[in-house]
């Protein structure tokens, strides 16, 4: 029998799509990714791609215990966040089950949730589990620990994801915080700026993480992925410089920006959110011509905002003077 789906979410990150469709290339804000990762040298050789890989992940998930100071059997593993995202909905939700999700943010969550059988809950309803960005995309907010944590008294079960945060402040992680009703979920995509490799990982309780690995499909983390994984963890300490350059450089931008007749909401996050007197898609459009892309949001249910990326002061400086043309 067929069923009817909900449609799927717009994401940003276009810039290969806009140059088989134009054939130009561009600079793409829409996607925020860490403009200064740390360098990863590796070489691949014909004997990683003629196996299948352990789908216990067992090396992997040893590096990422010691780095995080969580025992194997509560970690997780994925073909990005997203799939995270799905196998812990269909994990944790039946038909029926109501989920508290504050937007705007993310819209993988109701997505994933909806897929599961779930709908969210309406206010003053109670919910059976939440959704926290944090910090939050499209806004850049970031909450404190203790904020996050005291969601757990609200329902049975918490997935935070800190996709950002590496970006961010990592003082605020709950990534070390045992709970059987919190699950946290990372990923490399961001603070490493790699989202073709598609990797993404989580903690959480044994028990939960158990069923997770078990829908996840096998091998859903290919080899090559593994093997960034492997090294990219090893040069965490580096992000530490990518935070304070991405902060230094964000500021730079709000300070330029403020010439601009817009609102800049405050980030604490490699990303900005900006909102105009006016619908943004005719802007959008205008600013990809002259090659900039930014991320419309519209489907964040903001259709006089957009959200852009911070990148190189070089970058930084042709988006402004693309902005201030288009904006004329």
């Amino acid at each position: 029998m067929n069923r009817e789906l909900p449609s799927k979410v717009v994401h940003g990150g276009r810039v290969r799509q806009f140059y088989q469709e134009i054939g130009e290339k561009a600079i793409d804000f829409s996607a925020n990714l860490n403009p200064w990762p740390p360098a990863i040298p590796i070489e691949f050789t014909s004997d990683i791609l003629s196996s299948y890989p352990d789908d216990r992940y067992l090396r992997l998930k040893e590096i990422i215990a010691e780095r995080f100071h969580r025992p194997v059997d509560e970690i997780a593993v994925g073909n990005g966040s997203i799939e995270l995202i799905r196998v812990f909905c269909l994990a944790t939700l039946s038909r029926g089950d109501r989920v508290r999700i504050r937007n705007p943010t993310f819209g993988e969550y109701e997505l994933s949730a909806r897929l599961a059988g779930a709908t969210p809950a309406g206010d003053g309803q109670p919910a059976d589990a939440g959704f926290l960005c944090n910090p939050n995309n499209p806004t850049g907010i970031l909450q404190n620990k203790r904020s996050v944590l005291d969601l757990l008294f609200d329902m049975e079960i918490l997935f935070v994801d800190e996709a950002f945060i590496e970006l961010s402040d990592i003082s605020q992680s709950v990534a070390d915080v045992r709970d059987s009703a919190l699950f946290i979920c990372r990923s490399l995509t961001k603070c490493f700026s790699v989202p073709g490799i598609r990797f993404g990982y989580g903690f959480g309780d044994p028990d939960l993480i158990a069923r997770i690995e078990t829908i996840r499909p096998p091998w859903s983390v290919n080899s090559v992925a593994e093997e960034y994984a492997i090294r990219a963890f090893e040069k965490f300490d580096q992000l530490e410089l990518c935070r304070s350059r991405i902060q230094a450089e964000r500021e730079w931008l709000i300070s330029a920006l403020r010439n601009l007749p817009l609102t800049i909401h405050p980030s604490d996050t490699n990303f900005l959110l900006l909102t105009f007197p006016y619908d943004v898609a005719t802007l959008c459009t205008d600013l990809s011509r002259k090659g900039i892309l930014v991320r419309d949001c519209h489907s964040f249910g903001l259709p006089d905002s957009i959200r852009l990326a911070v990148r190189t002061r070089e970058e930084n400086a042709r988006l402004l003077e693309a902005m201030g043309e288009c904006m004329r």
